[in-house]
């Protein structure tokens, strides 16, 4: 009888994700994170409901500096 694969999941790692106000991805070179300017950093909108540009995390990737 072949051997099932094991469960709990995939040896991947998960694929890098950008929010819709992100311009690079977490860790890339000469990025960093800041404040959300839609929902200036809370993660919430004004009606309560999580914020669509950072995705309720109140953050955002940039790039910083430049040539």
């Amino acid at each position: 009888m072949p051997a099932s694969p094991p469960s709990g999941g995939s040896d991947k790692p998960a694929a890098p994700h950008l929010k819709p106000g992100d311009e690079a991805y977490a860790g890339t070179p000469g990025t960093g994170e800041d404040l959300c300017e839609v929902c200036g950093g809370t993660g919430i909108r004004q009606d309560g409901s999580p914020c669509p540009n950072c995705e309720g995390t109140g953050r955002v990737t940039r790039g910083i500096g430049g040539a």
